[in-house]
């Protein structure tokens, strides 16, 4: 599952260039009988099957003792989990200044619960959906972070402008041609005025964020001029509709 994500593109640029090391380990390599049972029933009863603790502590703590780097490093130990915190971009940045994390993708019904109160560090949930397992949402994090990490992206800009680096959703973006089936590109972005393209992509993006996120704008540093322009544009919207 995880060869595809982990072969193209950024990460792949980002292993080759040994900006980041990135191992496969398969839980049921850690198993010790001739099925490599890596689940069973729930105690109480109830529908579908529980990750078993051995081979998941096994897998873990064998990984941990094989590393012969983390003395002295910051490290996670990550269980995703439908029951995690809800992963962010400012999750994502602040797991990219960690030297070391290991990711446990949970199958089935779930995993022991000693897993989760005697190994995992943290719990992550990449949103308030259930997935057949932690493998997609594993790609989901270490995509996030990895391209966060220092040299990955070419231009160290792209990460300060991308939507939710700023807890706002990115301004619009054009390029060439100038004109696309009678849709012209913003004037303003053709003037040269650096400072004015500047305002309008604040602008924008505040905007942007308004109108299709506004649980983000609660929390978005705005100033007060700002929050007044954002009424008036937002108003003129609705008159607009309101003429139509």
């Amino acid at each position: 599952m995880f060869s595809g994500p982990f072969e193209y593109s950024i990460i792949k640029r980002a292993v080759e260039q040994g900006l980041v090391n990135i191992n496969l380990h398969n839980i049921r390599d850690y198993t010790h009988d001739r099925h490599h049972t890596t689940d069973d029933y729930a105690y109480g009863g109830g529908a579908g099957m529980i990750m078993k603790p051995e081979p998941v502590f096994e897998a873990v703590e064998t990984v941990m003792s094989q590393a012969t780097d983390l003395a002295g490093k910051k490290y996670s130990i990550i269980l995703m989990s439908p029951q995690g915190r809800l992963f962010t971009q400012a999750i994502a940045a602040d797991l990219a200044r960690y030297d070391w994390l290991l990711l446990i993708c949970g199958r089935y019904e779930g995993v022991d619960e000693r897993v989760r109160e005697h190994l995992a560090t943290d719990e992550i949930s990449i949103g308030d959906y259930v997935l057949t397992g932690g493998e997609l949402p594993a790609m989901v994090v270490t995509d996030a972070v990895v391209r966060l990490l220092p040299g990955v992206l070419g231009s160290g800009d792209s990460l300060l402008y991308e939507s939710h680096s700023s807890g706002l959703l990115e301004y619009p973006q054009y390029t060439r041609p100038e004109v696309f089936r009678g849709w012209e590109v913003p004037e303003i972005l053709r003037s040269g005025n650096h400072a004015a393209i500047a305002r309008w992509r604040r602008e924008q993006s505040i905007l942007r964020t308004a109108r299709r996120r506004p649980d983000l704008l609660a929390k978005a540093n705005l100033t007060e001029e700002e929050r007044r322009r954002l009424a008036k544009l937002l108003g003129e919207t609705l008159q607009d509709r309101d003429a139509v």
